[in-house]
């Protein structure tokens, strides 16, 4: 398995990974067996412009493009892409490993016990 790459957005990729434009071809790919890139803010940007079932058509501000930027990350890392192409590479690689953690793929980064 490739460990997690995320790159800039005018970095180039390697030869063998495979672009993936949804969710769904992310898992499909991911569980064929290759290493899948994806570029999160296209992900929110095709989900952000679907009509929503509100039908309200209100145009998001910066923090929900991130929002979803952040969360279209978090989807395709459980499903299973490794290679991520963003402008906010920091924020993005926290989403990821939040998610890497959530799904028991490593451990996370800080523990506690509670005592109640």
């Amino acid at each position: 398995m490739v460990a997690l790459v995320v790159l800039g957005p005018g970095d180039q990729g390697e030869s063998g990974w495979v672009e993936a434009h949804s969710i769904a071809e992310v898992e499909e790919l991911a569980r064929a067996g290759h290493t899948v890139a994806v570029t999160p803010a296209e992900l929110a940007t095709a989900a952000l412009s679907a009509p929503s079932a509100a039908g309200t058509g209100e145009v998001g501000t910066a923090a929900d493009d991130e929002a979803a930027e952040l969360t279209a990350a978090s989807l395709c890392a459980w499903a299973g892409a490794r290679v991520f192409r963003t402008a906010r590479p920091e924020q993005v690689r926290l989403a990821i490993e939040m998610a890497d953690s959530l799904a028991g793929r490593r451990p996370p980064a800080l523990t506690r016990r509670g005592l109640a």
